[in-house]
């Protein structure tokens, strides 16, 4: 995603999606992005992210305190923001 995304706009509109702690969705947002950081890259230079796998490494990470259910609202929400913002979409 090189595009510029307004992170306290993300932030609010997950807030509003879900009720989830602001500082939360702040912290699971950057698990995602370090997960996505370290994926490899297929032939195309593309990275393809299982989201049963990211849910599962943002859970393991150290001092977050959430369930399965949380965090995946959280990356639901911000995948709806980013594709209403024409960011994101997804490939079948």
């Amino acid at each position: 995603m090189s595009e510029q995304i307004n992170m306290i706009e993300l932030v609010r509109f997950i807030a509003g999606k879900t009720n989830a702690d602001a500082k939360l969705i702040e912290q699971v947002l950057k698990h995602e992005q370090a997960f996505i950081n370290n994926a490899p890259e297929d032939k195309n230079g593309e990275v393809n992210i299982d989201s049963d796998e990211l849910t599962d490494y943002i859970l393991s990470r150290p001092g977050l305190k959430s369930d399965e259910l949380t965090v995946e609202s959280i990356l639901d929400a911000e995948m709806d923001y980013l594709m209403e913002q024409g960011i994101a979409g997804y490939v079948d």
